[in-house]
């Protein structure tokens, strides 16, 4: 009978567990549909792109989170049809600061660190870079597309001197030696300044060394998230004797692998060369690609 009943206690503990759990999530998505609602109605396009990927990669595809996003979207959607003022674009910053981190908390994207838990506790690849940018041709792509394939990502800009060019020459070179195995990886460019890199600009540049290379420019905002989250930095650099308008861009150099699931594999350095990193993509190629734990992606 002891025996029974604590089977019974233990069961009620830990659906509670699950529901506390589950209702802290809802509530989590339901904020980001706020959050969307209100980047739409104040035509806050960066924010609200950026919203879509935290529902992406953090929500569970079930009805009760889209309906639970879909309140909280027409909630203020609509209470700004009513007259309420937009955030300043500081506030709207701050509110989706605050929404990523409960989401990190609460719906934790499988392979990241919950708070409170420890690296030992999940699953190896702990790294999952995200990204919403568009491709030359005015695409949407984010880091889901490429889901299946290896990503080979590197960030540079097409009036880059000398960086750039080199890169991308490595770039090429990997998929020449892949061979037939280069249609399991995705080469990417990423433009760290989308400011003068146009879609026509980008696509010439990039063709020009390979046309399987595929370039991605964004907006500020959605560039400098995608960086950060590549472990990435770069900052226009302007010489005070150059004509107005003229700069160039320091930024990080090397190129990032990432699996097939989408999670971190290998950080290349800038220059490897391109047959020591074909060993390596060839060989992780060979494992699946899935079984490699994860590099810490250090600046």
């Amino acid at each position: 009978m002891r025996k029974e009943f604590l089977a019974v206690l233990c069961g009620l503990t830990i659906s509670a567990v699950v529901f506390a759990s589950e209702d802290a999530g809802l509530s989590a998505v339901r904020d980001l549909g706020r959050l969307n609602g209100q980047a739409l109605a104040c035509g806050k396009k960066d924010t609200a792109a950026w919203v879509r990927i935290l529902m992406l990669n953090h929500a569970p595809k079930t009805r009760a989170y889209g309906e639970a996003y879909e309140e909280g979207t027409q909630e203020t959607f609509a209470a700004h049809g009513r007259g309420e003022p937009c955030a300043a674009p500081a506030v709207l910053a701050a509110r989706l600061d605050a929404v990523t981190q409960r989401l990190k908390t609460v719906l934790p994207i499988p392979g990241q660190v919950p708070q409170g838990h420890s690296q030992a506790e999940v699953a190896p690849n702990a790294v999952v870079p995200r990204y919403l940018l568009q491709d030359p041709n005015g695409r949407a792509v984010t880091n889901e597309d490429s889901l299946g394939r290896f990503q080979l990502v590197a960030f540079g800009y097409t009036s880059c001197p000398d960086v750039c060019p080199t890169t991308l020459l490595e770039m090429k070179e990997v998929l020449k030696l892949l061979g037939d195995k280069a249609a399991q990886l995705q080469a990417i460019f990423i433009t760290v300044d989308p400011e003068r890199d146009s879609d026509q600009v980008l696509r010439e540049y990039t063709a020009a060394f390979d046309p399987r290379i595929l370039g991605l420019r964004g907006s500020e905002a959605l560039t400098r998230r995608a960086a950060a989250e590549f472990r990435m930095r770069y900052e226009k650099v302007r010489d005070p004797a150059a004509p107005p308008g003229s700069y160039t861009v320091d930024h990080s150099a090397g190129m990032v692998l990432l699996g097939p699931d989408g999670r971190a594999a290998v950080r290349f350095a800038y220059a490897t060369p391109a047959r020591q990193m074909v060993e390596r993509i060839e060989a992780l190629m060979q494992e699946g690609g899935m079984r490699v734990p994860a590099q810490r992606l250090s600046r």
